[in-house]
């Protein structure tokens, strides 16, 4: 299994889950996140359109984002497989990394989901909002974003889990605990 979506709600351990996964699959973790930092860096084309919209709050389009997945997925460190983190957030997403993967010759292998439960997933955040200083993630905040995230990326899992390359993880625990997991989930699926 080397190309993997993964998917979660904030707070589930998704981006420390990525690093580690990435690591022990031997393909690189990509972040969307990670993508938008480095073209706005970059001073790239869809750095500063992105960066138009992040500068004030906005979600950049889906269009942007795909374009900036599209370009990362053709980086020579690729080949070998992939983890993204963070895309797709929606099913429009999805069919568009289905093109892209269709265009390279290749799909996706796997769709990881991991679990969390939503209180816990509060108080993590808000935990981790304290030890940050991130003074705008309040409870409403934080509340809201999970709802987005059921809104928008919960049909996705529904999607990936009737074409059955969904597998759902708890992403309870300590962090080793659930990159096993992780793991023998992968190993199950493969």
């Amino acid at each position: 299994m080397t190309r993997v979506v993964l998917l979660g709600p904030p707070g589930a351990g998704k981006g420390t889950q990525a690093a580690r996964l990435a690591e022990a699959l031997g393909v690189p973790a990509i972040s969307t996140g990670d993508i938008f930092r480095a073209n706005i860096a970059g001073g790239t084309e869809l750095g500063r359109t992105a960066q138009g919209y992040t500068s004030r709050g906005a979600l950049v389009p889906d269009e942007v984002t795909n374009a900036m997945v599209a370009a990362r997925l053709d980086e020579p460190d690729v080949a070998g497989g992939f983890l993204l983190d963070g895309y797709p957030r929606n099913v429009a997403q999805v069919s568009e990394l289905d093109a892209m993967l269709a265009q390279r010759g290749t799909s996706l292998d796997v769709a990881v989901e991991l679990t969390a439960d939503t209180e816990v997933v509060v108080q993590r955040l808000l935990h981790r909002a304290t030890v940050e200083g991130r003074e705008d993630d309040t409870e409403p905040v934080i509340r809201h974003r999970l709802d987005v995230y059921r809104e928008q990326t919960e049909p996705i899992a529904a999607l990936y889990a009737t074409r059955g390359l969904l597998v759902r993880v708890d992403g309870l625990g300590d962090v080793p605990v659930v990159t096993q997991r992780l793991l023998a989930a992968l190993r199950e699926a493969a």
